[in-house]
């Protein structure tokens, strides 16, 4: 491995720490990289999904309080999710990379979409969560954890833009606090890519030099990200994303 190849996984993972610990979007960064290399697509996306779980492990860990107070209260979502997850990954080992490489630049196109309309994304849940209360009916609970499973399956598939509509289903089922909303994103986050990660690895998908190297800077990214991210506009910073990912989308549609 060249030394211009390490310093683009590198760039890639320190730029996916810092953007998934602001505003999420990483997977765009990771994922382009290693196609780039001249990975696979399926084996680069199985290697991102690796590489960015040891920065998401630390996001999670900062909201180990709330995740034990409201243990009992995200147990059923938890479930939802590791089952999603495990079937999103297993689809993926059984996709073969010409097919993959078809739906790459939809599952781009959909991720981007995602980023561009989060903001109504985000009102249309805290809207749901107002209409529901604190106690959200039996119906809306269910629906609730139907939508989750539909967002799990789709994370442990590919998972960039997953925590926006994430967001829809939690609010759904949890309220409109935003610190358990976001303590819940953050456990179900973790449990799918905990799942995937493992279906991944058993199923030998994972490059791991390259893997190395992008995981150990997207935890420095990570840190960067909680540093200093108070410093960066949230704005800058999502339409840096949505930049990216259209032009990645354009670009695997025409290649």
């Amino acid at each position: 491995m060249d030394l211009s190849t390490v310093a683009l996984l590198a760039a890639s993972g320190l730029a996916a720490g810092l953007v998934n610990a602001i505003a999420g979007g990483g997977t765009f960064f990771t994922f382009s990289a290693l196609v780039a290399t001249g990975l696979p697509p399926v084996i680069a996306n199985a290697t991102s999904a690796v590489a960015v779980t040891p920065a998401n492990l630390a996001s999670a860990w900062a909201y180990r309080r709330e995740l034990a107070a409201n243990f009992k209260r995200f147990a059923a979502l938890g479930i939802v999710s590791l089952i999603g997850g495990l079937g999103g990954a297993y689809i993926l080992t059984t996709t073969d990379n010409a097919a993959f490489r078809q739906l790459v630049p939809w599952l781009l196109l959909f991720a981007t979409v995602l980023f561009a309309a989060s903001p109504k994304i985000v009102a249309l849940a805290r809207s749901i969560a107002r209409h529901e209360g604190h106690s959200p009916s039996t119906k809306a609970w269910v629906t609730g954890l139907a939508f989750q499973l539909a967002v799990a399956v789709y994370g442990g598939f590919f998972g960039a833009g997953m925590g926006i509509v994430m967001l829809a289903a939690l609010a759904i089922t949890e309220g409109d606090d935003f610190h358990l909303i976001n303590s819940a994103k953050h456990l179900c986050s973790t449990l799918i890519q905990l799942v995937a990660v493992v279906i991944f690895i058993a199923a030998g998908l994972v490059a791991w030099r390259e893997m190395v190297i992008v995981g150990a800077a997207s935890v420095i990214g990570g840190y960067l990200g909680v540093v200093f991210g108070r410093r960066l506009p949230p704005m800058m910073i999502r339409w840096l994303v949505i930049g990216v990912g259209t032009v990645l989308t354009i670009y695997f549609f025409v290649r």
